[in-house]
């Protein structure tokens, strides 16, 4: 049974080997969504390499436990599921035992399914070898006060045809044994395999290993205790309290009672149950579904008849296979809920991903860029709309600095880009920390180790965006991405001209759109200009006596020019503040968005995939323990 798998050396499909339907090339396929081939691996397993067993009258045998009505082999296909989507992300051991459960279970169904094979295990002197010789009716397994006195497992088989579940048992011909011929004829017991196992107690480890081995693969176990040992820890901690959920394939059996007087066999019985009942062990009393608990006497025959006849019809039923193979998907699914059933809903939430965009807007200088853009575009509003003479004064001022013409536009101190990488790789922990919250601990490594290798050469690949962005355009993100396809890709989606610096020779590396005013405003300004010119002229005309004299109406007319220009260019400034703001927004936003889905290509799609894997093991995990309590 599932609590002894740890001392199962050299029993073949236990230990850390998985399941047959877990290994390369038998269909299955562990990629991110799995791709079940229901159909095919069912056919395979229907056509088992070794041929079933026929009945004696030449019928072939059905298994009972394949039953498409019955609810352990949709459990048994999920189960195979689960271990093939987790292979990736579990170790080898934590898969172990349930690779172990679909090895048995495969092992069983290809061997007979009229037979039932029940183990009687106890400690020494609890009378298991005098049980087993009463039920077989003849005196087949030795016994003595000698100890301990069985030393390999002894079986007796009521029928034909258990050769190949003795074989699985390793019980050697030497010791397969048929009982008296009076027992032989109960039709009840037809079908029954008995195995009388070493003492669990035994002062020698190699009977201890196979009482551990063997438990692995009967299809139930009959316990004799004695008044002596019932309490035994031994045997409560190492074997009836792990395999509480095998109950219904357990009987329990007081021997010995002829030793009790008066009432003191139902005093000890009554603290058997409870010992039981602390163990965890359901009790199949009143009709509900549990161990079978009873007193009986294998010296006198005291009881002995009650067992026979509970066990023929144990037997007849044929449903034990079954319900142990279920208690052993049960108890598998129960050592792998600490790696499938997470705290609350993990998960990456809207929140989150806003807050991770957030982050990465900040790294790379989304709000300084839609400034600096705001600024290019009043800068260019004044270009085209400012008076000549101050568009004059400024190019005066710019050839009085040497190289100003040449002047490439500043790089971020190395201080700066330290920080930004260093927010970057904060914002990338901190979303992984947010998609793990919750999540088992191999899920939660394996989100965290998705987002960090997602996020290597995230920070050079902003750089190269916040650097190349202001050139303007989808292709100008894509090529900032620096030669990244996937941020390439994923930031083209930004679209539309950026502006943000200045190129060579002060000459914006992107002009922003001109407005439709631009040309009204400039015609203004030209007219403005030309009256200065020709107020001028009237004037210095009646200066020199060319003209009449008559200063007002050219002072008039130079003045209008004067004035004109001025206000022209401070009503461009106003008119242009709104265009200019929105278009600073516009270029933050865009920014924004494409370190957002550089951001979301490289990080958020390979944890949204992690989970989303997560959440399909989740599913199949329910899957396993959908019949776990009902169904059997």
């Amino acid at each position: 049974m599932t609590a002894v798998t740890d001392e199962n050396p050299g029993q073949g499909g236990t230990g850390e080997q998985l399941s047959d339907a877990s290994r390369p090339g038998t269909g299955w396929d562990d990629g991110l969504i799995a791709r079940r081939a229901q159909a095919t691996r069912k056919e395979a397993e229907q056509t088992p390499d070794e041929a079933p067993e026929e009945e004696d009258d030449g019928r072939p045998q059905v298994e009972a436990y394949v039953d498409s009505g019955s609810p352990l082999q949709p459990r048994l296909d999920a189960l195979r599921e689960l271990v093939g989507l987790s292979r990736a992300r579990l170790d080898r051991a934590a898969l172990a035992e349930a690779g172990r459960v679909l090895d048995e279970a495969a092992a069983r169904r290809r061997l007979s399914s009229r037979h039932t094979v029940v183990a009687i295990a106890g400690a020494s002197g609890s009378g298991k070898s005098a049980l087993f010789n009463a039920l077989a009716g003849a005196q087949l397994s030795e016994t003595g006060l000698r100890r301990p006195t069985t030393s390999s497992p002894l079986a007796c088989s009521w029928t034909d045809g258990a050769a190949g579940l003795l074989d699985r048992l390793a019980v050697p011909g030497r010791l397969r044994r048929r009982p008296a011929p009076g027992a032989a004829a109960d039709e009840a017991l037809q079908g029954l395999v008995l195995v009388d196992l070493p003492d669990h107690d035994s002062a020698a480890k190699g009977h201890r290993d196979q009482v551990d081995r063997v438990l692995a693969l009967v299809d139930a176990v009959i316990w004799v205790v004695d008044p002596e040992k019932y309490a035994d820890a031994a045997l409560h901690e190492r074997y009836l309290r792990p395999l509480a959920g095998h109950a219904e394939v357990t009987f329990v059996v007081l021997n010995q009672i002829d030793r009790l007087p008066g009432e003191a066999a139902d005093l000890v019985l009554d603290d058997l149950r409870r010992l039981l009942d602390e163990d965890g062990m359901a009790l199949g009393e009143h009709g509900e579904p549990g161990a079978t608990v009873l007193p009986l006497s294998a010296l006198t025959g005291e009881g002995v008849g009650e067992l026979r006849e509970l066990l023929g019809r144990f037997v007849q039923d044929r449903t034990a296979a079954t319900r142990r193979l279920s208690a052993d998907v049960d108890a598998a699914a129960a050592r792998l809920r600490p790696v499938y059933v997470a705290e609350g809903r993990p998960g990456l939430g809207e929140r989150a991903r806003e807050e991770f965009a957030d982050r990465l807007a900040e790294a790379v200088g989304a709000a300084a860029a839609g400034q600096a853009a705001e600024r290019e575009w009043r800068r260019n509003a004044g270009r085209a709309c400012g008076t000549p003479w101050l568009r004059l004064w400024r190019w005066y001022e710019a050839t009085r600095q040497p190289g100003s013409r040449d002047r490439a536009p500043l790089a971020a101190p190395p201080e700066e880009r330290l920080t930004a990488r260093q927010r970057v790789e904060q914002a990338v922990r901190t979303v992984a920390d947010d998609a793990a919250a919750g999540l088992p601990g191999p899920w939660a490594q394996a989100v965290r180790e998705a987002a960090v290798h997602g996020a290597k050469g995230l920070p050079d690949a902003l750089d190269e965006l916040a650097g190349r962005v202001a050139g303007g355009g989808a292709e100008a993100v894509a090529r900032g991405a620096g030669g990244d396809a996937v941020c390439a890709s994923a930031s083209k989606a930004a679209g539309g001209p950026l502006s943000g610096g200045e190129g060579r020779g002060g000459r914006a590396a992107g002009r922003p759109p001109r407005p439709a005013w631009w040309p009204a405003a400039v015609l203004a300004q030209v007219a403005m200009t030309l009256l200065q010119i020709f107020g001028g002229l009237w004037l210095a005309g009646q200066i020199i006596g060319v003209l009449e004299p008559g200063l007002l109406t050219p002072a008039l007319v130079m003045l209008a020019g004067i004035v004109g220009g001025p206000l022209v260019e401070w009503s461009c400034a106003v008119a242009a503040r709104g265009p200019a703001r929105r278009y600073g927004q516009e270029a933050e936003r865009r920014l924004r968005e494409a370190a957002a889905a550089c951001g979301r290509a490289r990080v958020l799609d390979p944890v949204a995939a992690e989970l989303m894997r997560y959440r399909e093991v989740r599913e199949r995990y329910v899957a396993v323990t959908e019949f776990s309590t009902t169904g059997r």
